[in-house]
């Protein structure tokens, strides 16, 4: 019996850049936290360097450049999607309503026979 194993290579420059990244966030975070008394504009303008700057060093990492390229491949394979007409989709949602329509009566009848067999039939009850 033959195993598979999934390896993952990170180099110890990867891990400090993501590590980087994270520091980075923590830092943007905070930032915006401690210039509470700076005003809107500082607070916001902190978070955003800090963000942008861990984005900056995410994507120059290994991880960041893999997202980039599955994003990439997700792009394309969406790409051949055949999406339905116009008049497909209003079909195929018509056709739904009905089959609920008809789900809903078939209970509904269900319903009223069992409560009918039950209640007026076996036990008497009369309402």
């Amino acid at each position: 019996m033959a195993t598979s194993q999934v390896e993952t290579v990170s180099t110890g420059a990867d891990k400090a850049k993501l590590g980087a990244a994270v520091a980075l966030v923590i830092a943007a975070l905070a930032g915006f936290y401690l210039l509470g008394k700076q005003g809107q504009v500082a607070q916001w303008g902190a978070l955003l360097v800090g963000l942008a700057a861990a984005f900056v060093v995410f994507m120059t990492s290994e991880p960041g450049k893999e997202f980039v390229a599955f994003g990439r491949d997700s792009w394309k394979e969406v790409k051949k999607v055949v999406w339905p007409t116009r008049k497909e989709s209003i079909q195929m949602t018509a056709y739904v309503i009905a089959f609920c329509a008809v789900m809903a009566l078939f209970l509904w009848l269900t319903d009223k026979t069992l409560e009918w067999v039950f209640y007026d039939l076996i036990l008497g009850w009369k309402k």
